[in-house]
């Protein structure tokens, strides 16, 4: 008895009742088309972008080649304040052969003619280091979080907005029809 009365309080808006207005139906179903949008789509959001951004990690992890570097200069900061990764000039040599020299951050400490590990492109450019796999795996994760956030924030704040237009137009309605009917109760006081 108790739970069909609670279905009865909760399902309000759509049982008949004479005081039951369309704007009140309208948004009885803009609320569950709200809460649809929200699970489907943020959830659908969220895996769509964790997806693309795995892909996306995973095509730089396969393209970005690891190749053994020299360093030219050494990395020894001048000064007091000690840096964990400072600029230095590597030179490392192209499967063709040739030999290429650019500065790139490599860790603190080393002395010139230490190897260093840095990371190129197919055409022997310099490129940063790809995401490891656990590292990726964590940031796609959080990239569809955040998407699924957003999806879900977006559809809520519109959600908001038309409910607070339809909250204006009843009692737009409201103060129209008590207009009508407030002077037929009698006198006003005050």
């Amino acid at each position: 008895m108790c739970a069909s009365r609670r279905t009865k309080l909760w399902l309000w808006r759509w049982r008949s009742n004479p005081l039951r207005r369309r704007e009140d139906v309208l948004e009885a179903w803009l609320v569950l088309a709200m809460w649809v949008i929200v699970a489907v789509g943020g959830t659908l959001a969220g895996v769509v972008t964790a997806r693309a951004a795995d892909a996306v990690f995973a095509q730089q992890r396969a393209e970005r080649i690891p190749v053994t570097a020299v360093l030219v200069s050494d990395t020894t900061q001048a000064g007091s304040k000690s840096y964990y990764r400072a600029l230095a000039k590597v030179r490392w040599t192209l499967p063709d052969g040739s030999t290429r020299t650019e500065n790139t951050l490599v860790d603190t400490g080393l002395r010139a003619g230490s190897h260093v590990v840095v990371h190129t492109d197919a055409r022997g450019e310099l490129t940063a280091q790809p995401p490891s796999r656990s590292a990726a795996d964590l940031e796609s994760a959080a990239l569809g979080a955040a998407a699924a956030f957003a999806a879900t924030g977006l559809t809520l704040g519109t959600g908001a907005l038309a409910r607070l237009w339809l909250d204006r137009r009843r009692a737009r309605m409201w103060s129209r029809e008590w207009a009508m009917i407030g002077p037929r109760w009698g006198h006003k006081t005050g």
